[in-house]
């Protein structure tokens, strides 16, 4: 499902079984993460599904990278996957306007 920022951030909010789901590039996640987020690079391919399915397909994910297409795309995957909740931010980090973490 598509969400944009606002309502993303404030399902997130309300969610105590959420996951935050970065799908970006590592060299992307040096300009910040969304607080919280885990990081499996989607341009990895089967790298990604086999990471994916390590995952608790019982948590509601909120799915991000940097302009909301390969979030989608994540979402489409993990459903196919079995996951039951997935949500897109639409937009994506470029237009991300809510708290950001540095990266370590």
């Amino acid at each position: 499902m598509n969400l944009t920022q606002e309502d993303w951030w404030a399902k997130l909010q309300e969610d105590d079984n959420a996951v935050v789901l970065d799908v970006r590039t590592a060299d992307e996640c040096m300009d910040g993460v969304i607080p919280n987020a885990i990081n499996i690079d989607i341009y990895k391919g089967q790298g990604f599904v086999y990471q994916v399915d390590e995952l608790d397909k019982n948590k509601n994910y909120y799915v991000y990278c940097k302009a909301g297409g390969r979030s989608a795309q994540a979402c489409g995957i993990m459903n196919q996957m079995g996951f039951g909740t997935t949500y897109n931010l639409m937009g994506g980090f470029s237009e991300w306007d809510g708290p950001v973490d540095e990266l370590k």
